[in-house]
């Protein structure tokens, strides 16, 4: 069990609030999520190398690699495959035959494309996006990037040119090719903060504490982390600065008691956590800085990792044992207006998508001794109540967290003695693992 769950007695719920109210389709969370749309046939041709400069051949095989993955993992686009496309590699509009990527077996709607040449320690991408059904004015997108010649830059080159594809094609929302995933792994001996691309890529550690760190929330501008360590004195909340690469002041979160799961409010402004200082676990709030600290939770029963809704900035989903296993409220920033979303079972680790309708979180529906259920991940409309089990039969999920366009969710399975990380389209489509090193839990999506 994580540390914080052991605030929750271990007995079985034997009232309810109200009757669960689930559907047997997907399609409220599919156009929640934006991913209710029709796909677009989408090709991704190989990018045409110029040059001859030696580190060319890598560098293409590394953007052609990246770039076909985000637009496969973008979950908009019906993308042909690499073995329907058509052999030639154009490298400008002058040279694209669009009938040739329209037609069988390829049958394209759109195709990016374009060229790629390093010259000089300087990498130059040239791309285009074509729709193939206007023949008179087909180009779409043009981009032209001039970087260093380097992997990382290639990977990152490709994550722009998705990026604005995407944008382009999918409804106006930004894509998560450059977003960042933080989160807590033990593969170097102790529990501590690591971060990686949105697809697994370039893991590094990011705290050298040597002691057990957990429930890392990056800041909306990507500058700094929160998260609860164990220190001399107990739980505490800490703060790192990403910009100057070290720890940071956060007075509130060492107060006294236990300080756990942070959580920050869309603009930046407030950290909400939960600490016992007061006696039981509630929910506290202060300032980005650490000031105007005032408890917003005042029940029997500990109160623990509240999570804001991003789009009105206004009310806190948190996890509270005040009717004896831990259930989801949702209340006002101020902590009025409490309504309860889960009705039994053991329900954990809340996180509310940017369009401010849905919640992910862990629910074991039927908790208890003897009892068949297990730890699933669940989405909730919070207006109809209504919900969905997007995890099952695959291990204990837990520790959702929504990416910053609102189609997918990370999240850890324990499977065995291994815990790793896992991503997935909103609609539990699309699972695929992301770690494969160690332990890692708790992940933690940026906000771009």
């Amino acid at each position: 069990m994580k540390p914080f769950f052991r605030l929750f007695p271990l007995i079985v719920l034997v009232s309810t609030a109200f009757a669960a109210r689930p559907l047997s389709a997907q399609d409220w969370v599919r156009t929640g999520s934006n991913l209710g749309q029709e796909r677009i046939r989408l090709a991704a041709a190989d990018f045409k190398p110029t040059g001859n400069d030696v580190q060319t051949p890598a560098l293409k095989a590394t953007f052609d690699a990246t770039l076909y993955s985000d637009l496969s993992n973008a979950g908009i686009f019906d993308m042909v495959s690499k073995s329907m496309s058509p052999q030639a590699a154009p490298g400008s509009p002058q040279e694209i035959d669009l009938a040739q990527w329209s037609a069988a077996p390829a049958s394209a709607t759109m195709v990016a494309f374009g060229a790629l040449s390093a010259a000089s320690g300087r990498l130059s991408v040239f791309g285009w996006l074509d729709d193939t059904r206007n023949a008179t004015s087909p180009q779409v997108l043009g981009k032209q990037y001039n970087e260093a010649a380097t992997q990382d830059m290639a990977r990152t080159l490709a994550h722009r040119f998705a990026d604005e594809i995407i944008a382009r094609l999918g409804g106006g929302l930004n894509g998560i090719a450059e977003t960042k995933i933080f989160f807590v792994s033990s593969r170097s001996g102790s529990k501590e903060i690591w971060a990686m691309d949105y697809d697994g890529e370039n893991q590094h550690q990011v705290t050298h504490l040597g002691s057990i760190s957990l429930s890392p929330r990056i800041s909306p501008d990507n500058s700094r982390l929160a998260f609860a360590s164990l220190g001399n004195e107990g739980w505490s909340v800490r703060m790192y600065s990403l910009d100057l690469g070290r720890m940071v002041s956060f007075p509130a979160g060492a107060l006294g008691g236990s300080n756990q799961s942070p959580a920050w409010s869309a603009d930046g402004a407030k950290i909400a956590f939960s600490s016992s200082r007061s006696g039981d676990p509630e929910i506290w709030v202060c300032d980005a800085g650490g000031g105007n600290l005032r408890k917003v939770t005042s029940f029997k029963g500990p109160d623990v990792a509240p999570t804001w809704n991003p789009r009105t900035n206004a009310q806190i989903a948190w996890v509270s044992g005040r009717t004896g296993l831990p259930q989801i409220y949702i209340m006002d920033q101020d902590g009025g207006n409490i309504q309860r979303l889960s009705d039994g079972g053991y329900a954990i680790s809340p996180s509310w998508s940017p369009n401010g309708q849905l919640l992910t979180f862990s629910w074991n529906r039927k908790y208890g001794p003897g009892a068949p259920g297990g730890q699933d991940i669940y989405v909730m409309d919070i207006a109809s109540l209504r919900w969905i089990q997007l995890t099952h039969d695959a291990g204990s999920n837990d520790f959702p967290s929504w990416s910053p366009d609102g189609r997918h969710i990370v999240f850890e399975r324990a499977m065995g003695k291994r815990t790793e990380l896992w991503t997935m389209l909103a609609d539990g489509t699309e699972q695929h693992q992301l770690t494969h090193s160690g332990n890692d839990f708790m992940p933690n999506w940026s906000w771009k």
